[in-house]
């Protein structure tokens, strides 16, 4: 039916007959001749139709946007001075000689240029909604990112395995999807929010080097890089040591980058402690290209008259930072009293300030309601380690550490992506890759009060804090990393636990019974009893790769067929209600 996609007609093409086939973007009727824009997945062609072809232009009289037509026609170079620099196609045009509408099209719901639709718009009517440009080139994109990785991997030894779907319900962070069984009544499957432990089995079994691009599931609540499926590159690897996988995946994400950007990423990415990210940044996925940063104060905050900065300096669990903003001293007082609101969205109660006017006069040079509550030791701590000049204006966090890290953390991003902060150089454009290593191994669940695992119950302890786990686990570090690039994890990973021993002084430390261990993880206990290999991977998220490469807001610009932040499929209208037999067959009863 055709011979080429519209959009790489082009000046090779000159003089020979083509046979093409798309849609209508434009009609447009020009003194008695008609000019068709013919778009295709390539780009969009111009057809010309004139009245010598009588067939020809009665038909395009009667196409209107979005029809679908093939077109037979002589490539011919534009006139001059009607050339269109903007498309690949536009130093020439088709001459129709024969137009067949193959099926004409409704009145589209919306138009496809209109950048203002409201995304439940866009996602009501997604199939047209996939016919942009913009969504076209996004997926494409994903399939170039995905084919690299393939190919890298491939290279690397990597041989892809598929895990199941339909698997068996473990605890690893969020709340499963559960699929009921028809033929075991009372039984579900879990859809897998990772395939981790098969991974893990395939290392057992002997395989050295495994990867799937692959559907995992998790029950959560949804935001912008959150989808209730989303798709994982899962990779495991033995006889690796944390250093050796880290240097193998980020020569993978700098071999994609390089291949499908033309972006050259650091060499090496630069390595960074869980603790100094969130004492500096006050997250575990700082945005290196902000120029702000935090400084501690805790120490100095102990013996102040100021209890809203006392109290906190002085307990276990609190923090008093600074947030210094240089020229911050124009911002006014209620940019100010915006940022405070800000910060209270992160559980803060409010935002302590001090502008610099003149740091050589020390107290009488600071203008702020809480200068008059802190010692002289207090303020030249506060202007010696923020490094405060004339002109700016430091923001404090006093709080629980948690409660500081977060709002501190989330108003240096605001601040920092803001105008004010493009405006005095705040924020550098580029692209920032970082390893964050050296995580918590556990963290303390307030709530069933028990130690929890921070990455998941199958991460490796370092060696070096092995003894500590049934005497001290909130204190033991994790085999565990991180891939950040400009704020956004790309990946995570772990060396994992080989040996059944250790596995189970794990599961101990998180207060799991050894019944509820075999219970839940019996078959991998027992897999580790066979000579497991020592091994680790990790797992990037293609959506979030793809959506960073193309600049989109949401991931889910980036996925054919997303859920909105509802977990609801607004094309098909899932999920949704199933008839009485259905259930029945389940063993399901609705409750009222």
């Amino acid at each position: 039916m055709r011979t080429q996609y519209c959009g790489l007609v082009c000046q090779t093409d000159l003089g020979q007959t083509v046979f093409l086939c798309g849609w209508v973007a434009r009609r447009r009727n020009h003194g008695g001749v008609i000019f068709i824009d013919l778009r295709d997945r390539e780009g969009v062609v111009q057809v010309v139709c004139d009245p010598d072809h009588l067939a020809c232009f009665e038909t395009a009289e009667s196409v209107r946007s979005e029809y679908c037509v093939q077109v037979r026609g002589v490539v011919r170079a534009r006139p001059a001075g009607s050339e269109n620099a903007e498309l690949a196609s536009g130093q020439i045009e088709v001459l129709c000689k024969s137009l067949t509408v193959l099926n004409p099209s409704a009145s589209p719901p919306f138009v496809l240029d209109d950048d203002s639709l409201s995304e439940n718009t866009r996602l009501t009517h997604r199939v047209f909604d996939l016919r942009r440009p913009k969504m076209q080139r996004n997926l494409k994109l994903r399939h170039r990112v995905a084919t690299e990785m393939r190919c890298y991997l491939d290279q690397a030894g990597f041989i892809e395995v598929e895990t199941p779907l339909l698997t068996k319900s473990t605890p690893e962070g969020a709340r499963d999807y559960l699929v009921p069984s028809r033929v075991h009544p009372g039984s579900f499957f879990a859809l897998p929010q990772s395939p981790q432990l098969f991974k893990q089995m395939l290392m057992v079994a002997g395989f050295d080097r495994y990867y799937q691009i692959t559907k995992c599931f998790r029950d959560e609540d949804l935001r912008a890089d959150r989808q209730p499926e989303f798709t994982q590159i899962d990779c495991e690897t033995s006889f690796l040591n944390e250093d050796e996988i880290r240097a193998l995946f980020e020569k993978m994400i700098r071999t994609v980058f390089k291949n499908v950007l033309n972006v050259e990423l650091s060499e090496p990415f630069p390595v960074m402690p869980y603790s100094d990210a969130m004492y500096r940044f006050g997250t575990d996925k700082p945005d290196l290209r902000i120029k702000l940063e935090l400084t501690e104060l805790t120490d100095v905050m102990e013996d102040v008259d100021f209890e809203v900065f006392s109290a906190p300096a002085n307990r276990e669990d609190g923090r008093v930072a600074a947030l210094r903003i240089p020229h911050g001293g124009a911002l006014s007082r209620g940019e100010i009293d915006g940022y405070t609101e800000f910060v209270r969205l992160y559980g803060a109660q409010g935002l302590a300030w001090i502008k610099v006017i003149d740091a050589a006069k020390g107290r009488d040079g600071l203008q702020s309601p809480i200068v008059k509550n802190l010692h002289g030791r207090a303020l030249a701590a506060i202007l010696a380690r923020t490094g405060a000049q004339n002109g700016d204006l430091i923001f404090f966090g006093a709080d629980h550490e948690k409660v500081v890290n977060h709002s501190l953390g989330a108003l240096r991003l605001k601040i920092g992506q803001s105008e004010f902060g493009a405006a005095h150089a705040l924020f550098e454009s580029g692209w920032r890759p970082l390893w964050v290593i050296d995580f918590p191994m556990f963290e303390y669940d307030e709530e069933t009060a028990r130690w929890s695992a921070r990455h998941h119950p199958f991460t490796s302890p370092k060696d070096e804090h092995l003894e500590q786990l049934e005497s001290d686990p909130g204190h033991c570090l994790a085999k565990a990393y991180d891939l950040v690039l400009n704020g956004w994890e790309l990946g995570g990973g772990s060396v994992r636990i080989h040996r059944e021993d250790i596995q189970r002084r794990v599961f101990s430390a998180m207060n799991m019974s050894a019944d509820e261990a075999r219970q839940k993880f019996g078959f991998l206990l027992n897999a580790l009893r066979y000579g497991a290999p020592p091994h680790g991977g990790i797992a990037f998220g293609l959506d979030r790769i793809v959506a960073m490469m193309a600049g989109a807001d949401s991931i889910r610009d980036v996925i054919a067929f997303p859920k909105t932040q509802r977990a609801q499929c607004l094309l098909t209208q899932a999920p949704s209600q199933v008839d009485e037999y259905q259930l029945r067959e389940l063993h399901i009863r609705l409750q009222s």
